[in-house]
């Protein structure tokens, strides 16, 4: 405020002075106007340079940095220019943390397991994630300011859009669902600031998978226990209330105990999944010798044949070179096991099953399994590793099979990080094969 006195005074002592020079005794009063134009002259250029400063700071490329003009300097107006940059410096500051705060909310919902659509008032999409873009086949950059209900044609999310009732999640198929691969989402929406709504959404196949799988799982246990379990209530009935000749007693009671045997090896290959569900992986630390393994396979396989058909397969056993496998040997015998009886029940009298041991150019070791049975349909192949799913239910049946062989095969394969695979032509028989990573193989070497 001084400087600003000082420098008045010195345009009024100017101004007189000049007034003086041009007009003696009477010039003051000029001198007063000229001093008036003084001080006007000089305010109007420190306006001037203020604000060619507040414009410089303002196209500046960062906030409070100057792109070659100073602000003014003493006096008033350079208090105000000094306040002014300190008040700009504050805001720039308090703007660039709230960015880095909505920058971080922003990298959170990002990278949340759900989808996240913020929606305006009109219903129109202000920003979403990346996976709400994947579950509905947004594009996130693309899509901005389209309308929910464009884009999202399902019959159930408009009605539920409709409503108004947001309390409950509402099912819909995803955006790339697809016959062959379906893809269930649960949408839920939620209200939020002035008539905004936010759009979560969870992928709830698997969920819906394993709930299907378990119904169907209790369906299929419950149809398979029942059976036996009404054969035998039916025989025990008859042998309890009709009087029966010694050969009718004898064929119902081997019928009862046929049934028996059925219901146990049930019971135990459906403990033998749950044991391999709930059991930890097994280490390398285990080796078993894969001709012990395939000796055990031949006796079951020509048990087994000897049983079903009186005329018998052709049996051929390859063992291969003498190697070892690390692993659980009950494991690998029951998926070995279970590959090799079920082409003895597939195969029609008399077929040819071939059943190897072979190690490939990459170290790995391969168990294969091939037969001359009726072969299996395509679109049969993914699914037969499922429980209880049979090609020919009434011909597993009759073998004795219990539709568990398979899934017992895939769990084991899986734990021994080994490979399955199946391939087959109806009326060219079938092939499987495990082919073990090389880190669980080694060869023996023989003296």
């Amino acid at each position: 405020m001084i400087n600003r006195w000082i420098t008045f005074a010195a345009c009024l002592l100017l101004g007189s002075g000049v007034g003086w020079w041009m007009a003696g005794k009477d010039g003051i009063e000029p001198g007063l106007l000229v001093a008036g134009f003084l001080w006007l002259l000089l305010d109007t250029l420190q306006i001037a340079r203020l604000l060619k400063w507040l414009r410089a700071e303002q196209s500046a490329e960062e906030p409070g940095s100057l792109s070659g003009a100073s602000a003014p300097t003493g006096g008033v107006w350079g208090e105000i220019a000094d306040r002014t940059r300190r008040m700009l410096k504050n805001r720039d500051r308090h703007y660039q943390e709230s960015q880095a705060r909505l920058n971080e909310f922003l990298a959170a919902m990002q990278a949340s397991p759900n989808g996240v659509v913020l929606l305006d008032t009109e219903g129109r999409i202000e920003w979403c994630n990346q996976t709400a873009a994947q579950h509905f086949g947004f594009d996130a950059q693309r899509d901005v300011m389209q309308h929910i209900a464009n884009l999202v044609r399902d019959p159930a999310f408009t009605a539920y859009l409709g409503s108004g009732n947001f309390s409950r999640d509402v099912m819909i198929p995803g955006g790339r669902s697809t016959p062959a691969r379906p893809i269930k989402l649960a949408v839920h929406l939620h209200a939020y600031g002035r008539d905004r709504k936010l759009l979560l959404s969870r992928d709830v196949t698997a969920l819906e998978l394993a709930e299907a799988m378990r119904r169907d799982f209790v369906a299929n246990v419950s149809h398979e226990i029942r059976t036996p379990l009404t054969v035998l209530s039916g025989f025990i009935e008859t042998l309890q209330t009709l009087p029966l000749k010694e050969h009718e007693r004898t064929r119902y009671l081997g019928l009862m105990a046929q049934q028996s045997q059925r219901m146990q090896t049930l019971v135990s290959d459906l403990l033998t999944l749950s044991r391999l569900e709930g059991s930890p992986l097994p280490d390398t630390g285990e080796w078993v010798t894969t001709g012990a393994l395939l000796a055990q396979c031949e006796q079951e396989a020509r048990s087994l044949s000897a049983m079903l058909a009186p005329a018998g397969h052709r049996l051929e056993f390859e063992p291969g070179p003498p190697c070892e496998l690390a692993g659980v040997q009950n494991e690998l015998l029951s998926a070995m096991s279970n590959l090799v009886t079920n082409a003895v029940r597939y195969t029609p009298p008399a077929g040819l099953i071939k059943v190897s041991w072979r190690l490939l150019d990459d170290g790995r070791g391969e168990f294969q399994v091939q037969d001359t049975g009726p072969g299996i349909a395509a679109e049969h192949i993914p699914r037969l590793t499922e429980r209880f799913y049979r090609v020919d239910r009434s011909r597993s049946r009759e073998t004795g099979g219990t539709g568990l062989g398979l899934a017992i095969v895939k769990h084991v394969t899986q734990r021994h990080g080994a490979e399955l695979r199946i391939e087959s032509q109806p009326g060219q028989g079938s092939r499987f094969s495990i082919a073990f990573p090389a880190a669980r193989v080694r060869q023996l070497q023989l003296v």
